[in-house]
This record gives structure tokens, sequence and C-alpha cells, in this order.
């Protein structure tokens, strides 16, 4: 009975650290509707929603898979200005378009990789380091090849990928959904399959569980660092491909601060910053519930001063959670190592009670 209980709580547990942050942003929906019920479910205003959270998502989930090593990744913002730039002077020199879309990822691959492998080779102390100092080597490069000016005027098949929507003539006049959410939706999809069916996707839970356990059951810990980062600087590179389209520009001072909007949302998501833990069904929660707020509160004309106070507050009790849950499972673990360990000694002395009474 005392293992039912437990296996019975250890489900509860699980299942609603899995789907408890999808009820938030149904809640909040909820909410923001009631507050705002001519505009917030408004066709338009959702879809300007997903235009808004595209450039986040994108960095959130490489950001995710980084902070599932326990690491984290400062550069992406930087990483996103470099690679809009990048796309956007190589459109205006009139290179053909597919070779401009591969820009954007390529840029933020090869960062990635500089990331990745300054890491593990110099054996940095912690990620910190290494992406505090690629965040400002890539902006300063960033301003150097543009001198500091925006571009603007891209090419239509540039644009598509942040600015086209496919119309749906039965959701009225507005009905349309951007081509960047079925970017998201390959993109998460994609990730999810990854971590949960490919062997090297489910190494980096294990690096972040206990890299010392990783690396004593033979999984190459480096190679698992290296690879996070330049998935992350992959993202990054594809959400200037999206904002370039969004803006129909490239501008040095893009993504500034969007390292810390990211960083949030992921936490915000459930994802630990221990490493090991969180969902990608979780991290787009964060990234809606972050959405879903700057839009409710823009809607009631609250200054962003008050926005960013708030999101600040959000942040700070996000991590505060993720440091209680770490000791509650701690204490779990414990009560049912005790419990079972219990219900075995009882176990044992009914045995031996039984057999002295034959």
């Amino acid at each position: 009975m005392a293992a039912r209980e437990v296996i019975g709580g250890r489900r509860f547990a699980k299942a609603a650290e899995r789907y408890g942050i999808v009820a938030v942003v149904i809640v909040m929906m909820v909410f923001l509707a009631l507050l705002q019920p001519e505009y917030f479910l408004s066709v338009q205003n959702l879809t300007n929603v997903l235009k808004q959270i595209a450039m986040n998502s994108l960095l959130a989930i490489g950001m995710f898979l980084v902070i599932l090593t326990a690491g984290i990744d400062l550069s992406v913002g930087s990483i996103l200005a470099l690679a809009m730039m990048a796309v956007a002077m190589a459109d205006k020199a009139g290179w053909p378009w597919p070779v401009v879309l591969l820009i954007g990822p390529g840029v933020g691959i090869i960062v990635g990789a500089i990331n990745g492998l300054g890491l593990t080779l110099l054996r940095l102390p912690h990620p910190f380091i290494m992406t505090l100092g690629t965040l400002n080597a890539v902006r300063g490069l960033t301003n150097l090849i543009s001198d500091g000016r925006p571009i603007s005027g891209l090419s239509a098949p540039v644009r598509f990928l942040g600015s086209a929507q496919i119309p749906l003539p039965a959701l009225g006049p507005f009905g349309a959904i951007p081509v960047s959410a079925f970017v998201l939706l390959v993109c998460y999809g994609g990730v999810a399959l990854f971590l949960r069916k490919i062997s090297v996707g489910r190494h980096i839970y294990a690096v972040g569980g206990n890299p010392q356990a990783a690396r004593v059951s033979g999984i190459s810990v480096d190679r698992i660092l290296i690879l996070v980062y330049v998935m992350s600087g992959f993202f990054a590179g594809l959400s200037a491909l999206l904002l370039a389209g969004r803006t129909d520009s490239g501008f040095p001072n893009a993504g500034i601060g969007a390292e810390l909007d990211a960083i949030a949302a992921v936490i915000i998501g459930g994802a630990s910053f221990f490493g090991g833990r969180g969902t990608v069904l979780g991290v787009f929660s964060g990234v809606l519930i972050m959405g879903l707020l700057r839009n409710g509160l823009n809607l009631m004309n609250v200054s962003v001063f008050w926005q960013q106070l708030l999101i600040g507050i959000i942040i700070i009790l996000a991590v505060y959670v993720d440091v209680l849950r770490r000791r509650a499972a701690v204490r779990t673990e414990e009560l049912t190592q005790s419990r079972a360990t219990h219900w075995l000694l009882r176990r044992r002395r009914d045995l031996d009670s039984r057999s002295t009474t034959t």
C-alpha cells in the first residue's frame, strides 16, 4: 500500500511539473480575455502575439539546450545582431537568396562552435565567462562591419520567413497564420523528438544531471557541450532571419538584452538552472507567458517600465520555485527511500514470524 502511494505521488508530481505551466498559460489567457474582451482574443491580436514571440521563441529553445547542461549562453543577442547584419549586407550585395538565407544560421553555428570549443579547450570554470566575452566581441564585430548603420529594403525571398502570412478566410478578413509560426512548430517539434528519441538528446539531460556520472558511463561530455552551444548559435542565427524579414532591415543594435528574455522564458517554463530538468513544452509555455503578459499590459496601456519590473519579479519567483523544487525533490527521495526500507523490514519481519510459527 505504501509503495502504491509513493508511486501515485510521484506520478502526480511528474504530471504537475510537466503540464502545470500549460495550465498557467490557459488561466492567463482567460484572465486577459476578461480584462480586454473586445480585442485580446481577436484573430489580429493573436496573430500579432505569434509574430512578436517568434524571435524569443527560437532564442529560448537554443538557450534551453544550453541550460539543460547547467550552462548559459549570454552571446545569443549579439549573434542575432551579427547574423542579421550579415544577411542584410549579403542581400544588398546581390548574393543569391538561397545563399543569403544560409548565412544567418551559418554565422550562428560558427560563433556557437567558438563558444563550445573555447569552453572545453580552455577549461574555463563556467560558460558565463566564455559567452560574456563573445557577447562583447561579437557585438563589436557587428558594429565594425556595419559602421553602426542599419540596412533596409531587403528582397522578398529574404523577408518571407519573417513577414509572410498564410491567409485563412474562415477566420475572417484578418484571418492568417504567420509563416514564422510554422518555423517555430518545426523547430520545437524537431528539438522535442531529438531530446526524446535520439541518444545524443538523452545524453544532454545526463550531462546536466550529473556530468561526472555521464563521463564515467562513456558519454563524451565535451562533445555534448560543443553541440549545445552550436545549436544555440544556430537558433540565434535563424531568429535573425525572422527578425530581418519582419522589420525589412538589419540593424546592429538588434538583440540587445535578448539573451535575458530567452533565459527568463526558459526558467519561467520550468527548466532548472542546475541542469538536467525541463521540457520543450515548458519552454514554449514560458515564451507564451512573457508574450501574453506584455501584450495584455500593452492593451491596458501599462508603462513599459512597469512591465520590466513585473517580469523581473516573475523571474526571481521562478528561480526561487526552482530552488524549492530541488529541495523538495531531495526530501521526497529521502522519504521514498525511508518508506521503502520500512516496508521491506516489515515484510521481512512478517516472513520471519510466519516461518517461526510453522
